[in-house]
């Protein structure tokens, strides 16, 4: 039994060696082991299945605009609190974590700059900020990113991520889908071009107004698309949905959007696109 005697010094929890916390990330679609920084050179996309993980708002800032040509616009607007809103947690509660979270004042922001050399107004949604729910100030910046578009005569493009309207602001969440929708018609009268890009998740409110009202829809792979999510759905019809229900490739099937495109390929997409439509 001699073989069981351990005769080396045992490693103490202090001396062993440590993995660094997010080096590796694990594909939710198919359960691949990835390494963090080779994923987020991958513009955090799985090289195995292609999967597209959510992103922060700065890496479609970094993708689109070309280096030093952007303004960020309307940057003071803020959530508040103006039902003093009460749940398992306090509205203003969640504002302050969320902005502590992300570091943004709300769930989008609005950049003038350029792509390819095009002058474009872009707004890109995050949904890390209270699940990119439209409220009043998400609201209100798309209306003012759609005049200024309008105003300038450049198009607009909104990178679109939301789990829907913002409950904690009640019915006033519910009047910015109005307000978006008859902005951006006028903003069509006038000849704007507006392109709108969904990522998953796009629901809800977003996906009921200026989501859906893009000249071209855009989506990237895999996206849920939808207004109410999928187990909403079954357990109001109870039935089964059809498979790849509410996901970019099923929605661009049934003709609800115009084309799937790779988050690598997004810019050269859209600049052929401005460039033709222009």
């Amino acid at each position: 039994m001699a073989w069981y005697n351990r005769k080396d010094k045992k490693f103490k929890d202090s001396e062993k060696k440590s993995i660094p916390d997010g080096l590796w990330e694990k594909c939710i679609s198919c359960d691949e082991v990835l390494f963090r920084p080779e994923l987020d050179k991958n513009l955090c996309v799985c090289h195995h299945c292609q999967h597209h993980f959510r992103v922060s708002s700065a890496v479609y800032l970094d993708l689109l605009l070309d280096k030093g040509s952007e303004t960020q616009l309307f940057s003071t607007l803020e959530s508040k609190d103006f039902l003093g809103f009460k749940a398992g947690k306090k509205y203003s509660t969640q504002i302050t974590g969320a902005k502590r979270k992300t570091g943004d004042h709300d769930a989008i922001k609005v950049y003038s700059g350029k792509l390819n050399e095009k002058p474009i107004i872009l707004g890109v949604m995050n949904f890390a900020f209270i699940g990119g729910s439209m409220g009043s100030v998400v609201g209100e910046a798309v209306s003012r990113a759609i005049k200024t578009a309008g105003k300038k005569k450049i198009p607009l493009v909104l990178i679109c991520s939301s789990g829907g309207a913002r409950m904690q602001e009640g019915a006033v969440s519910l009047m910015q889908l109005a307000k978006t929708s008859a902005h951006l018609a006028k903003f069509s009268q006038e000849g704007g071009l507006y392109i709108s890009v969904l990522t998953d998740p796009t629901t809800g409110g977003v996906t009921a107004s200026y989501g859906m009202l893009g000249d071209i829809i855009l989506a990237e792979p895999g996206a849920l698309i939808g207004f109410a999510g999928p187990r909403v759905i079954k357990q109001t019809i109870g039935q089964d949905l059809p498979k790849g229900f509410q996901r970019a490739e099923f929605l661009l099937e049934k003709g609800f959007i115009d084309h799937i495109v790779p988050r690598s390929e997004m810019k050269d997409k859209l600049s052929r696109l401005i460039g033709l439509l222009t």
